[in-house]
């Protein structure tokens, strides 16, 4: 399994579908997560089956669903709209669908509301399950993903061989730090969201390049020591200025850095 360029759509949220594809083909992007709150609303139908069919044929992979499901307070993922956002991930052609652990629930909340929202994911993955399909969970602050070792417990809680969780940098720890995190949620590892933030956060954004110190090891972390999928993706997200140029040149430094990880592999499969 070698780690590719990937892009999560809302970086683009402006643009339309058409144009985030093309920026992508252009920036050499080859999987992209759809997300559920602009680019590819739930509900299934013609036009994303359509989208599907057009990243197919510009040789994109369709690497995720992003959907919401989980994100809010209790009752906003009945049944019906369970199955819009997996009717979405069908016509896109999905292997997975991303999922969250509602958003003010933490690893501090009391007993039973941590235990409520480990109940909602469940359900969440067994009916993403039942569509032969993977779940996701958003690693997030806030959330019960808000540390390696919450997510970890969430996880070991729940057993469900469907169920693996993204990986996201806290701009606000240390580097050393924020790669403990990664790794210890390694062997669950679906994709990263690639980013360089200031500590103020989504706001303060800079190029990719400037994150070199976690990115170039965080990327290999992500390689040798995840439990292998099909294709493992680092998706990029929220760019500086929301510039399509910007996630051109950020692509650009991260093939840099993958073809790093790769020369790297050689030269150990050599030595061996």
């Amino acid at each position: 399994m070698t780690i590719a360029p990937g892009l999560c759509s809302i970086t683009l949220r402006s643009l339309p579908a058409e144009e985030v594809l093309e920026v992508a083909v252009r920036a050499g992007i080859e999987g992209i997560e759809w997300g559920a709150d602009g680019h590819a609303p739930p509900g299934g139908g013609s036009d994303l089956t359509a989208l599907a069919a057009r990243c197919r044929d510009a040789g994109v992979e369709v690497a995720s669903y992003g959907s919401y499901l989980g994100f809010a307070a209790p009752g906003d993922d009945d049944l019906s709209t369970v199955n819009a956002v997996l009717d979405s991930a069908e016509a896109l052609g999905a292997p997975m669908v991303r999922i969250w652990t509602e958003l003010g629930t933490t690893p501090d909340s009391a007993p039973d509301e941590r235990v409520r929202v480990t109940d909602r994911t469940a359900a969440l993955a067994e009916a993403i399950g039942a569509r032969g399909l993977t779940a996701a969970l958003e690693f997030h602050p806030f959330t019960l993903t808000h540390t390696a070792t919450s997510t970890n417990h969430l996880l070991d809680r729940l057993q469900r061989p469907n169920l693996r969780t993204h990986w996201q940098p806290d701009p606000t720890l240390p580097v050393e730090t924020a790669l403990g995190e990664l790794t210890k949620v390694a062997s669950r590892l679906a994709h990263v969201h690639v980013f360089t933030w200031g500590q103020a956060g989504i706001d303060d954004r800079h190029a990719l390049d400037d994150g070199a110190a976690l990115w170039r090891s965080a990327l290999a972390i992500a390689e040798f020591e995840g439990d292998p999928i099909s294709q493992r993706y680092a998706l990029c997200e929220y760019v500086r200025d929301d510039d399509p140029e910007q996630l051109v040149a950020d692509v650009r430094t991260l093939r840099r850095w993958i073809e790093g990880i790769e020369e790297s592999s050689d030269e150990r499969t050599q030595s061996l």
